[in-house]
């Protein structure tokens, strides 16, 4: 039913025509976000000029140098990004006790050490005394034996695989309990059995 008021011959105001209006301004109001949204993209991606001008001052400008500017380059932004990486306690931790694993194919423990190392998002060196004199060597020096696996973080050395006794180790490093989420270094492979070359 639709509800029509006349107040004059030549004047009529009709109640569909408000609904129609406020609809209008709904999709208007949706419109004028979406554009505001791709012209913002653009200005994200703005471009930044830099030149030196003749009196030697460095300018800098969204607007493209004159002809006869010195030194001008283009710079451009793409936003407001944060680059991922090695997290800020993991690289001093890694610069103040840095992890070495000696491990070979040994099997389930040298396996779950890596997997241990891998999944707190350590970054350690694997040393195989079995593929390499010069870690056979390091390793009989440090423990006297050839057995593995063998951590070492920083100057703490840890015998054989415990992983409560690895994660102490790594938390008084202040290495942290987890890699951040997507940035788990490579596994180390396992190296392949002597017996098997």
């Amino acid at each position: 039913m639709s509800v029509v008021v006349k107040i004059d011959s030549a004047i009529a105001v009709n109640a569909d025509d408000y609904v129609f209006r406020e609809r209008g301004m709904k999709a208007g109001f949706v419109l004028m976000v979406v554009w505001m949204a791709t012209a913002s993209t653009a200005l994200a991606a703005a471009q930044l000029y830099q030149w030196k001008d003749a009196e030697g001052r460095t300018i800098y400008s969204d607007q493209a140098p004159p002809a006869s500017a010195k030194n001008a380059q283009q710079k451009a932004f793409k936003g407001s990004v944060i680059e991922v990486g090695e997290s800020y306690a993991t690289k001093t931790a890694r610069e103040k006790f840095p992890i070495t694993l000696y491990a070979s194919a040994c099997g389930a423990p040298c396996d779950q050490a890596r997997k241990l190392l891998t999944e707190r998002g350590a970054p350690f060196s694997n040393r195989d005394p079995q593929a390499s004199p010069e870690a056979q060597a390091e390793l009989k020096k440090l423990t006297g034996k050839l057995s593995v696996p063998v951590l070492m973080v920083g100057s703490d050395k840890i015998d054989g695989f415990e992983a409560g006794q690895w994660n102490e180790a790594l938390d008084r490093a202040g290495y942290p309990k987890s890699a951040p989420p997507g940035n788990k270094p490579a596994t180390a492979a396992a190296p392949v059995p002597a017996a098997a070359k």
